[in-house]
């Protein structure tokens, strides 16, 4: 096993929310990296690790339905599709999708790729995207709420959760839409990231199964794994791709995150995602992510 151990203030992005917000400063520890597959080999590609037959995922050692350390995530699987392709071993340096996570990971070239980063990312060259999503209303079905717009007048009495980010709480794109309305003292904040007072993304579902709020507004990927898990049925709702009235963006393209010196590797990361389209997708409806056509092909 190789062990990579790194201890700063760098900074980062939380890339598993999509809320386009640089997250500067703040301290995180890198953890363990272990190779998971077999390799194959289809793809030709020049990088420093090359010959080591190694593909160097920064990822978050708890993140589902994204990624952890076991490797049950979405991104995890897709890692090895890309990797299988390559001829290589995927190895992990786990890091949290928090404060500190870019340059303490991708630009510390302590690994080559992030699985999972909207496009027109500037920390880092992405490749062609591989899914869209947007954010989603969620809602007990048999409650009959049928919320389809921010602009609905229900949302100023019903009890409404959306995501929080960071030690700041810095708002979430829903967050800020709804402020734009005037709508927050009816609002509860969800945290994005497990915590260490017991808080887990899956929080903001639990509480609409269990009836503490009426309505959240979850990005897809989270909004769909959890509800596919519920205990009751929910009615999931997306949102427009952006908001008029406060400007912010809903929906994103995700790609596939290197550096901005490794063209090569994007280029091959681009073929890769290509050829391995309907293997992917297999994996995203697994995990039952909707998606939406990508606005850039």
């Amino acid at each position: 096993m190789m062990v990579m151990k790194r201890h700063s203030r760098l900074a980062g992005m939380p890339l598993a929310v999509v809320a386009a917000l640089a997250m500067w400063g703040g301290p995180s520890v890198a953890q363990a990296v272990r190779p998971t597959t077999a390799p194959t080999g289809d793809f030709p590609v020049v990088q420093a690790w090359r010959d080591l037959k190694m593909l160097r995922v920064c990822g978050d050692p708890d993140n589902m339905p994204f990624s952890n350390a076991k490797e049950e995530g979405f991104d995890n699987k897709i890692a090895e599709v890309i990797a299988r392709a390559m001829g290589d071993s995927v190895v992990y340096l786990w890091w949290p999708h928090r404060r500190g996570f870019v340059r303490s990971t991708l630009r510390a070239a302590e690994c080559d790729v992030i699985i999972g980063v909207p496009t027109n990312f500037d920390p880092a060259l992405e490749t062609k995207p591989y899914y869209r999503s947007t954010y989603y209303f969620v809602s007990r079905r048999d409650r009959n709420l049928h919320v389809t717009s921010l602009d609905d007048p229900a949302l100023k009495t019903l009890r409404v959760g959306v995501n929080l980010i960071g030690y700041d709480y810095t708002n979430t794109p829903p967050a800020e839409a709804l402020a734009a309305r005037g709508i927050s003292k009816n609002v509860k904040g969800f945290s994005t990231f497990y915590g260490p007072e017991t808080a887990k993304p899956a929080d903001i579902i639990d509480a609409v199964v269990k009836g503490t709020i009426d309505v959240a507004l979850v990005w897809g990927p989270l909004a769909g794994y959890y509800a596919k898990h519920a205990s009751v049925p929910l009615e999931l709702v997306p949102l427009p791709d952006s908001d008029a009235k406060s400007g912010v963006p809903f929906a994103y393209d995700m790609a596939i995150g290197v550096r901005h010196s490794d063209q090569d590797l994007r280029a091959t990361l681009d073929s890769i995602l290509t050829a391995k389209g309907d293997a992917i997708r297999q994996i995203l409806g697994e995990y039952a992510v909707p998606t939406l056509p990508p606005v850039r092909p």
